[in-house]
């Protein structure tokens, strides 16, 4: 029978080679995004394709808009993955367990 030493080690261990996963993820993910960018840019210049056929004006495209991009920065990240930007109003659920089990803010910083 493992000790609890040896369980919060491997927890521990756990918990880099994910953060290492999810960076490596986020690198390719960026990537594929690239070049998804620069496909689309081809198209659009083969086709001669301009904003407005796409109905597209010129802010953001995302539903709040670049306000709320930056409102939406992401300081902390969750064990499954779960962000949370650290404004006002209630803690999401993961933060409120994870501080109830005695972790502290600090431990998911990104």
């Amino acid at each position: 029978m493992a000790t609890l030493e040896e369980i919060n080690s491997q927890i521990k261990k756990h918990d880099e080679q994910i953060s290492q996963l999810r960076r490596q993820a986020e690198t390719l993910r960026n990537q594929e995004r690239s070049s998804v960018i620069e496909e689309v840019r081809k198209k659009i210049a083969e086709y001669g394709i301009s904003a407005s056929d796409l109905k597209l004006s010129g802010r953001s495209v995302g539903r709040r808009g670049a306000a709320g991009a930056a409102a939406r920065t992401v300081k902390y990240r969750g064990p499954a993955g779960e962000t949370w930007s650290g404004g006002r109003g209630r803690k999401p659920r993961w933060v409120t367990e994870a501080l109830a089990a005695g972790k502290s803010l600090s431990d998911f910083e990104v």
